[in-house]
């Protein structure tokens, strides 16, 4: 049997987390949209410049969190180019066009930034 006790209350614990949980982490979200957007632009490769300017975002709450989606709108035959670009894909004449993992290593500093800011944000309330 495991049993404990204590003295004192979990009062401040209790409003630390009600902070936290009902802290509006929005302008965080819409801060690292915009910066995710420059981001991925200034590295999309070009040839017309149609999928380099075609990034935005949206932003999602529900009720486990929030999320941020990166969306790219720029299409051909129904098929995001941005894909193509990434992953690589079959050219008009049959060859095979290596893909080029420009999205990763751009957005990978980005989450890490979002973490941080995330953290200093809980931290402080």
């Amino acid at each position: 049997m495991i049993s404990f006790k204590h003295s004192g209350s979990f009062n401040k614990t209790d409003k630390f987390f009600k902070r936290v949980l009902f802290s509006d982490y929005l302008h965080i979200f819409n801060k690292y949209g915009v910066i995710g957007v420059n981001a991925l632009s200034s590295v999309t490769p070009l040839d017309t410049g149609k999928t380099a300017n075609s990034w935005g975002y949206k932003i999602q709450r529900s009720n486990k969190g929030i999320s941020i989606t990166w969306t790219n709108s720029n299409m051909v035959d129904g098929i995001p180019v941005v894909i193509l670009l990434q992953y690589g894909h079959v050219g008009k004449n049959g060859g095979y066009i290596q893909g080029l993992d420009f999205i990763n290593p751009i957005m990978k500093p980005i989450f890490n930034k979002i973490i941080d800011d995330i953290w200093k944000e809980v931290t402080l309330l």
